[in-house]
């Protein structure tokens, strides 16, 4: 199993990205899927979770409308769409996954891991 993130990168505040998350040897529509970041000398938080189904999402107050997790079974891909960016949101962004029903907040939880992407909002 191997899950692959890309598209980060250096943005003004204000901006937007959108992340990817490739998976190969497992089938993303039979997983949920988390979206971590993790900032110098912090550990790892949730910043999205979509459910096996694609029907239920889960974001943390702190990008709750800004941020949006998405899933493509035909790429058997997940996105990460990030807008109205802010200097606080940089760090190296990780995407995961996990053979359950409902989106998972605790990283602990979670089987499979990518590498991590950087992101850097710059003010």
């Amino acid at each position: 199993v191997q899950l692959q993130a890309f598209g980060g990168g250096l943005v003004q505040a204000g901006g937007s990205l959108r992340l990817s998350c490739a998976a190969s040897g497992l089938t993303v529509r039979n997983y949920v899927e988390g979206w971590f970041r993790q900032a110098p000398g912090e550990g790892r938080s949730i910043v999205a979770s979509i459910s096996r189904s694609g029907h239920m999402t889960y974001y943390p107050d702190s990008v709750k409308g800004r941020f949006t997790v998405s899933r493509d079974n035909a790429k058997n891909t997940v996105y990460l769409q990030m807008n109205s960016l802010r200097p606080e949101d940089t760090a190296v962004y990780y995407c995961a996954a996990k053979s359950a029903v409902y989106p998972i907040q605790s990283a602990s939880q979670y089987t499979y891991w990518g590498q991590g992407t950087q992101v850097t909002v710059s003010s």
